[in-house]
């Protein structure tokens, strides 16, 4: 089998099944993000290893309230209808043993998908997680760390200040469309965090860039950089251009401007 046939085999492996959750509580953590906590005995032997790692979540298809699990076809997930469910992928931000809890923080950027579901969800409300997806290797050799995110990274800076090394100087840029979207982040001794407004009108990402054109890139340094697709790939053509090796990079599309639901 040629190198090419491997690696799409490889990206249409089956990916974990999903497990069933109930909404147990719903917490505001800005007016802009939204954590959902979900239990269910299925989350029993999910493992977390990595910070910003992903899980997928289910949810009921649009305008219904019952759970339908689909199935893999090989290339995709599709319900017995033969439509495609309502799956988003996110950063689990707490897994709990006992009780099994797993707690997702979600963006409320709109009125359908994944973020209509999550302004209206109460409890008991079912879903289903399926994971984990790759999370992201700290290297305690950066000099520094430079996280570089828009709200829907939160949850994954905020993992990644939990477990950098006090010694790791890490720098923080984070893109935010209203000033209370503003949270407390975790403290980290090396840590320098800064929030930049995103101008109306002007495209998703575009604070970001601008933070990140002016930092200092040191041969040591290593940047973590999530948000919406269009903007992520304009940040590695920035980093390219500086020859920045794509080695010391991790650039992660999390969502698609004009799409509902980003995750």
């Amino acid at each position: 089998m040629s190198d090419r046939l491997e690696r799409i085999k490889a990206l249409r492996r089956e990916p974990p099944p999903f497990r069933r959750v109930d909404v147990a509580r719903v917490e505001d953590l800005t007016p802009h993000l939204r954590r959902l906590t979900f239990a269910g005995d299925d989350l029993e032997g999910l493992e977390i290893d990595e910070p910003a790692a992903s899980v997928r979540l289910l949810l009921p298809s649009t305008g219904t309230t019952e759970l339908v699990v689909p199935e893999w076809s090989g290339n995709e997930f599709l319900l017995p209808s033969g439509d495609r469910p309502l799956i988003r992928t996110f950063t689990p931000r707490y897994l709990r043993d006992d009780p099994p809890e797993l707690d997702l923080d979600i963006v409320l950027h709109g009125a359908e998908g994944a973020s209509g579901w999550a302004r209206s969800a109460e409890p008991g409300d079912p879903a289903a997680v399926s994971g984990p997806g790759r999370g992201y290797t700290v290297d305690p050799g950066s000099d520094p760390l430079v996280l570089v995110g828009d709200e829907t990274a939160l949850p994954a800076i905020a993992q990644l200040l939990e477990q950098v090394p006090d010694a790791v100087p890490v720098v923080v840029h984070v893109e935010i469309r209203h000033p209370d979207a503003r949270l407390d982040l975790p403290d980290h001794p090396e840590a320098a965090v800064t929030w930049h407004d995103l101008a109306d009108g002007d495209p998703p990402g575009t604070a970001m860039l601008a933070a990140l054109e002016g930092q200092d890139l040191g041969e040591n340094a290593r940047v973590w950089a999530a948000g919406e697709a269009a903007g992520m790939q304009q940040i590695r053509t920035h980093l390219k251009e500086r020859g920045v090796d794509r080695s010391r990079t991790t650039v992660r599309g999390y969502w698609k401007h004009g799409r509902p639901g980003p995750g």
